[in-house]
This record gives C-alpha cells, sequence and structure tokens, in this order.
C-alpha cells in the first residue's frame, strides 16, 4: 500500500463522517450496484481510459482507503491501480442467444453481490459484460460501497461525467415529481391554522411512531423469513418497465406525486404476491404486519443534481456524503382495501404523515447519540436491527430524460441495486428516457422473481384500469 500526496504536498485526509463508518463494519456493510446497458458493443480500451482520466477524479475518496488515525477512522489517498478494480468476465463463447447470456450475467452478478472489497484498496469496482443480452450489447457494472457516498452523490458524480447522446453540448433534463397542486384564496385564509394543526398531528405521530418503530417486528411472510444473516445470501436481481407517461397519467388524474404511484404499485403488488403464496402453500396469513423502510434523502433538494464540485467542501449547502434516512412505513393488505387506487392514496397517506413526523429526525439523533457515546460498531448494531425489523426496502432515483452515454457508449437502459440489506427483497425505483424502472433483488430459494414480477405488473395494469374510467379533470372543476 503506497499512500500519496495531493497537489499541496500534504497526503489527502478527511475524516469518515459517523455514517460512513456506520455503513462499513463487521455488522453491516453496504453498497450500491449501478447497471449501465450499453447499446453498442464495449470497447474496453475507451472504459479503462474513462476510469483513469475521469472516473478517479470525480472525488478524492474514489482513491482512497478507510485507515485508523490515533483511534478515528479517517480517508487516505493512495496509488490506484485499474487492474485490481476493473474485472472482465469470461462467458461461454460460440453462437449462443442473447437469452443465455442473460442467465450468465445474472449468475454473475449474484456472485459479484456477495464479494467482499479489500481491506487496502478503494472501496469500488467496475465489471465490464462483453457479451450481448437481450436487453444491451453490453453491461457496465460499477459497485460502490455506500461509505463513499448515497445515490444522490453517486448519481450526481455519474452525470457530471456524462453527456448527452444527441447533442453533448446541451444539459441533461429531469422528469418533474411534483403533483399537481389545487390552488384558491381560501387556502391563504386558512394557511396560519393549517401550520398550527400540522405541527400538532406532527408531534401527535411522532410519539406514536417511536413507540410503534421501536419494539415492533414484522410478521414472518412469503416476503421475510425473520432469518438472521439473509444478507450473505444469493440474491436474484430483476426489473420490470413502465412507461413513465402512463405514471404520470395516473398521477395527474389522483393528484397525487410519482412517488406516491410507484409505491402504491409496490404495496399492491407485495400484497398480491403474499396472498398468491398463502393461498398455495397455506401459510402466515394476509393481513399479517408488513411495513417498508422507505429511503429518503435528507437533503433539501428541488429535484436537480449538483455538479460535484458544488458538493464537495464543508461550506457546500448540498454535500458530498450520505444525508439518508429510513422511514417506515406500514402497508395496507387486501382486507382493507376495496379498489387498486387506494393503495397509491393511503402511500400518499402514510408517507406524507411520516414526513411531517419528528420520528425520522428524533431517530437521526438517536443514531448520532449511540455513535459519540458507543462506538460506530454500536450504532451500525442499532442501524441493523432497524433495518431486519422491516420486510423490505424502497429506494427511488431520478434519472434523465435523455439517452446519455459514457466514454461514447449510448446507454440504452440504467438500473440499480443496494446491497447488504438484512432483508428477503430489495426494491428500487429510477427513471431514465421515459421509462421507469422497477428492479427487485430477491433471495435466492425464498422468493420467486419470475411470481413477483407478474405480481407487479398485475398491480399496475390494475390501477391503471381502474385510473383510464377516471374524466381527466380541468383548471375549472378543480
Amino acid at each position: 500500500m503506497e499512500f500519496i500526496k495531493d497537489d499541496d504536498g500534504d497526503y489527502y485526509n478527511e475524516p469518515v463522517s459517523p455514517t460512513g463508518q456506520c455503513l462499513n463494519t463487521s455488522v453491516l456493510s453496504m453498497s450500491v450496484l449501478g447497471v449501465l446497458e450499453s447499446e453498442v458493443p464495449i470497447d474496453e480500451s475507451k472504459i479503462m481510459s474513462f476510469l483513469q482520466d475521469v472516473f478517479l477524479h470525480i472525488n478524492p475518496r474514489f482513491c482512497s482507503i478507510m485507515v485508523d488515525v490515533d483511534g478515528e477512522k479517517q480517508w487516505k489517498k493512495v496509488e490506484v491501480k485499474l487492474t485490481d478494480h476493473v474485472h472482465v468476465p469470461i462467458f461461454p463463447s460460440g453462437v449462443l442467444p442473447p437469452e443465455s447470456y442473460d442467465l450468465y450475467l445474472g449468475d454473475y452478478i449474484s456472485k459479484v453481490v456477495l464479494e467482499k472489497y479489500p481491506e487496502d484498496k478503494p472501496l469500488w469496482e467496475v465489471h465490464i459484460i462483453k457479451y450481448p443480452t437481450s436487453t444491451a450489447a453490453g453491461n457496465l457494472i460499477f459497485k460502490l460501497h455506500h461509505a463513499l457516498g448515497d445515490g444522490y452523490s453517486f448519481m450526481s458524480a455519474f452525470l457530471s461525467c456524462l453527456q448527452r447522446a444527441d447533442d453533448p453540448s446541451l444539459p441533461l433534463t429531469f422528469p418533474s415529481r411534483r403533483g399537481s397542486e389545487r390552488k384558491g384564496i381560501d387556502n391563504y385564509y386558512k394557511s396560519a391554522l393549517r401550520w398550527v394543526s400540522q405541527k400538532l398531528t406532527s408531534a401527535f405521530y411522532a410519539v406514536k411512531d417511536l413507540g410503534w418503530s421501536a419494539f415492533v417486528e414484522d410478521d414472518r411472510t412469503p416476503i421475510r423469513s425473520g432469518n438472521s444473516g439473509v444478507e450473505f445470501l444469493p440474491m436474484d436481481i430483476s426489473s420490470l418497465i413502465f412507461s413513465l407517461d402512463e405514471i404520470k397519467l395516473i398521477k395527474n388524474k389522483l393528484n397525487v406525486t410519482i412517488n406516491d404511484v410507484t409505491c402504491g404499485i409496490v404495496f399492491f403488488a407485495t400484497r398480491l404476491y403474499m396472498q398468491e403464496i398463502i393461498n398455495n402453500n397455506q401459510k402466515s396469513s394476509s393481513a399479517a404486519s408488513c411495513r417498508a423502510l422507505v429511503l429518503v434523502n435528507t437533503r433539501i433538494t428541488h429535484g436537480d443534481y449538483k455538479p460535484v464540485k458544488q458538493m464537495i467542501g464543508p461550506n457546500s449547502e448540498m454535500p458530498w456524503g450520505n444525508r439518508i434516512a429510513f422511514m417506515p412505513v406500514s402497508m395496507p393488505n387486501l382486507t382493507e382495501i376495496s379498489n387498486p387506487l387506494d393503495f397509491v392514496f393511503e402511500a400518499q397517506k402514510r408517507i406524507k404523515r411520516k414526513r411531517s413526523s419528528f420520528s425520522v429526525y428524533f431517530y437521526n439523533k438517536l443514531f448520532e447519540i449511540v455513535n459519540k457515546l458507543r462506538g460506530h460498531e454500536a450504532a451500525s448494531r442499532y442501524m441493523h436491527n432497524r433495518l431486519m425489523k422491516s420486510s423490505l426496502m424502497i429506494s427511488n432515483m431520478i434519472g434523465p430524460v435523455e439517452k446519455i452515454a459514457l466514454a461514447d457508449h449510448p446507454i440504452k437502459g440504467v438500473y440499480f441495486m443496494v446491497l447488504g440489506i438484512p432483508q428477503d427483497i430489495i426494491i428500487t425505483i429510477v427513471s431514465y428516457m421515459g421509462d421507469l424502472r422497477i428492479s427487485f433483488g430477491t433471495q435466492k430459494g425464498f422468493i420467486d422473481p419470475q411470481k413477483f414480477k407478474s405480481c407487479l405488473k398485475n398491480a399496475f395494469e390494475m390501477i391503471l384500469e381502474v385510473t383510464d374510467k377516471i374524466p381527466i379533470q380541468t383548471k375549472a372543476s378543480l
């Protein structure tokens, strides 16, 4: 291992944040796996040049390792050899159909998911898949440890070095997540009363949430085995693509957000899957307690990503790093719902209540106190305990509207997965080029990915079918 100096002649030295330390312990080790589906065969030399000339310069952490300095974890810059981080697997050659390479790619990703990082190397790796699959001419897989940053940081990093495929001189644009708002003059008269009511409601639900989340553990169900160590078991990663225009149609007709719609679809699909497994095997109960941890960005954003240069530094308004929180949201069961749209409305209501509650702020502060008094290993156990008590996690990101290109490789599709979560199923959502892609990582042998995919498709189609019968509201009707 060789430490290197920065331009000023000093060794790069930055304390690892409490959250960064917590996410890289013997108890909990989380990563983000990002997959870029290339439209053209991958040129390995161009990717290597991109990594050497662009990627390594995005953030000093990509060239640093964690070391102990006087009892504290710090980032220390080291010499990076790309050959230690870039892997180009060899699959069986010959004239094979793309569907065969789909299986090889799936098996390879399952292997990558479980591999540990070398302790003496920066916490990232890239896998170049040169074989054509049914969805791409080649695949680029980036595995980044969560201690390096969160999804917002990584997305900002990649967008800073990617270009529009149609015209590199033009900026990327992003879809809006805002729901349509009904405005009227009485809104202004009632604003003061609403503010007081919201604060009182927030305080009430905060007390309720604190007692509920601290002690309650979800039931064992077809999506939650309740076993320890599930994060170390093999995982299948599958995905399903929906039209963003159809998602927006549902959003606009129901006067909700895209997040409300997608969470409603996931909640509905999960319950449909549970019911189907229960009916077939007569196990558990369709009304079992089931919570989703919705991962939220705690930065104050307005949808757009900031350039990386604006995120690095102690005085940044949108700092690089891990600014995340977990909101436990109970999923309604089928016996409570008479209309598929109610899953969307319930998702909106329950997530909005959680966002307005002080409980998320309280748990973040509690994490800081545990870390300060008992150390990052104890803080990591605290976070791990919260994660394993719930049934699944939902994480979502906004992607660009236009097609992007990386090192002259136009990208057809994008998806990601969060790794190291002590849950049997993990849901991620990303928008790109007019599509919304829902991906799910499931424990091999416990959850049937094809059956769950079918339930996702059915849930979306049922919600869309009922929505189509609702007349479009005009401004006059609002």
